[in-house]
C-alpha cells in the first residue's frame, strides 16, 4: 500500500477504501497543494441509492472533511442507456419521467451525507442530462467518438464478459462507456474537476475519461478506485434475501437498515466500522478485538452509528432501543416497521400467508407459504401452523397491534385502520 503525505489519501487508506490510482504520488502532491475537485456518479435507476452505493457516497464525505471539494454527479442522461457493467442483459430503459423524479428523490439523499454549497470544500450537485442531452450527435461522433478504439473497448471486462456469454451487447449500451468519459471531459471544464473515483469494476470507464482528457484538452487528470465490496463469506454488499438495502425510509424502515448492520459476520465488524461509522481509530481497534458473545456489542455500535449516518441519531437510537426490548426484554418497541390494513379486512380475516406478504416479511406468497411450512412465521410470537390460517382483530394486542415475524430477527406490526 503506497504512503501518503495527504489527509485525503491517508484518511482512503486508513479506511481500507484504496485500490488502485492512475498516477498516486502526483495525486496526493495536488491533494497537499490545494483542494482537488473529485467525482462520482450514481445513476438514476430508482428512486433510492442503496447500501451498495454508500461506499462511494463516503468517498466523498471523506474527500470533504479533508479539504478537498467533492462533486456528486446524478446520471439523468447516462440512466436512459444504463451501464453495462456486471450486468447480464441489458438493463431496463426507463422513462423521462420516472427518471427525472428519481434524480430528484437522489439530489435529498445526498444531501444527507455532503454539505452543498458555494464554499471551497462545498459539494457540487450536477446532472449530466444537462449536457449529454444537448449533443449534436455528428459533432460528437468527429470531436469525441475519433478518440475511441472498438479494438480497445473490446478488452474492457463488462464487454468481455457479456461476449463471452454470448449475451447480447446493445449499441446503446455500448455508447456508455464513451458518455461516461465525456462526462469527465464536461465536468474538467466546468468545474476544473481533477479525480473520478468509482469501484474497481469501473477502472476501464475512468481510464477512458483520463485519457480523454488528456487527447482533448491536454488536461492531467486522475482516477482512484476501491475493490468492490463483499463480506466475509463472500456475499455481495447490500444484498439480503429480501432484495436491496435502500437509504430511504420509504423504502426501508430505519429499524430494517439498523437489523442488516446488526447482521454483519463477526469477521466484517472492524471493517465495516472503519469504512460505514466517523468512530475514532482507538475505539475501532477496541471493538474489533471483542470476541465470543462480547462481538454482539461491536455490532450494535456498528449499526447504531451507521444508521445514524444515514437516518439521524433519533432514529438510530429508537431502532436499537426497539431491538432491545423485542430480543432482549420480550417487548415490542415502537420503531417496529408498522402497516395499516382496512378494519373491514380484519374483522373478516386475512390468510396468514398474505399478510405476511403486505408486511413486506415475505416478497410473494410463495415465499410466505415456505416461511409458515418450515415454521418460521409467527403471530404474536405463536408459531403460524397453516399458511390460510386467518389473522382477525382478535388477533390484536393491549398497544392496538398485531406482531409478525418472520425467523427471530424480523417483526412488523399490523394495525387496523
Amino acid at each position: 500500500m503506497p504512503t501518503a503525505k495527504s489527509d485525503f489519501l491517508r484518511a482512503m487508506i486508513r479506511r481500507g477504501d484504496f485500490h488502485d490510482a492512475t498516477d498516486f504520488a502526483a495525486l496526493d502532491e495536488a491533494a497537499v497543494s490545494g483542494s482537488v475537485v473529485g467525482y462520482i456518479g450514481f445513476d438514476a435507476t430508482a428512486p433510492s441509492l442503496h447500501v451498495g452505493n454508500l461506499m462511494q457516497i463516503l468517498k466523498l464525505r471523506i474527500m470533504q472533511r479533508n479539504g478537498q471539494k467533492p462533486i456528486a454527479l446524478v446520471g439523468g442522461g447516462t440512466t436512459k442507456i444504463g451501464d453495462p457493467s456486471g450486468k447480464d442483459e441489458m438493463r431496463q430503459i426507463r422513462g423521462a419521467d420516472e427518471i427525472d423524479a428519481n434524480v430528484e428523490r437522489i439530489k435529498g439523499l445526498l444531501s444527507r451525507f455532503l454539505t452543498f454549497g458555494d464554499g471551497p470544500t462545498d459539494a457540487i450537485l450536477v446532472n449530466n442530462a444537462d449536457w449529454l442531452e444537448r449533443l449534436e450527435y455528428i459533432p460528437f461522433l468527429r470531436e469525441i467518438g475519433s478518440h475511441f478504439t472498438i479494438n480497445r473497448m473490446l478488452t474492457f471486462e463488462s464487454v468481455k464478459a457479456r461476449l463471452e456469454r454470448e449475451s447480447p451487447l446493445s449499441f446503446i449500451e455500448f455508447n456508455y462507456m464513451i458518455l461516461q468519459a465525456y462526462d469527465y471531459l464536461e465536468l474538467n471544464r466546468r468545474f476544473g474537476c481533477l479525480l473520478q473515483m468509482g469501484g474497481s469494476d469501473q477502472w476501464g470507464n475512468i481510464l477512458n475519461g483520463v485519457e480523454l482528457c488528456r487527447r482533448v484538452d491536454g488536461k492531467t487528470v486522475f482516477g482512484m478506485t476501491s475493490d468492490l465490496l463483499t463480506t466475509a463469506s463472500g456475499a455481495k454488499m447490500g444484498k439480503t434475501a429480501q432484495g436491496a438495502v435502500w437509504l430511504s425510509e420509504d423504502m426501508l424502515s430505519p429499524y430494517d437498515y439498523w437489523q442488516f448492520w446488526r447482521n454483519t459476520e463477526d469477521a466484517d465488524v472492524g471493517r465495516f466500522l472503519r469504512l460505514f461509522t466517523d468512530l475514532a481509530d482507538d475505539e475501532i481497534i477496541r471493538l474489533e478485538a471483542l470476541d465470543g458473545a462480547e462481538i454482539n456489542d461491536a455490532k450494535k455500535i456498528l449499526a447504531t452509528e451507521a444508521t445514524a449516518m444515514c437516518h439521524g441519531r433519533v432514529a438510530a437510537d429508537a431502532a436499537a432501543e426497539t431491538a432491545m426490548k423485542t430480543f432482549e426484554q420480550g417487548r415490542t418497541g415502537a420503531a417496529l416497521p408498522t402497516i395499516e390494513v382496512p378494519r373491514a379486512e380484519l374483522e373478516a380475516g386475512i390468510p396468514a400467508f398474505d399478510l405476511l406478504r403486505r408486511s413486506g416479511l415475505a416478497s410473494s406468497g410463495g415465499e410466505a407459504r415456505r416461511l409458515i411450512k418450515g415454521g418460521g412465521a409467527r403471530v404474536n410470537d405463536t408459531v403460524i401452523v397453516e399458511d390460510v390460517q386467518a389473522i382477525t382483530l382478535a388477533d390484536v394486542g393491549s398497544d392496538g397491534t398485531i406482531k409478525l415475524s418472520a425467523g427471530k430477527k424480523r417483526h412488523a406490526l399490523i394495525r387496523a385502520a
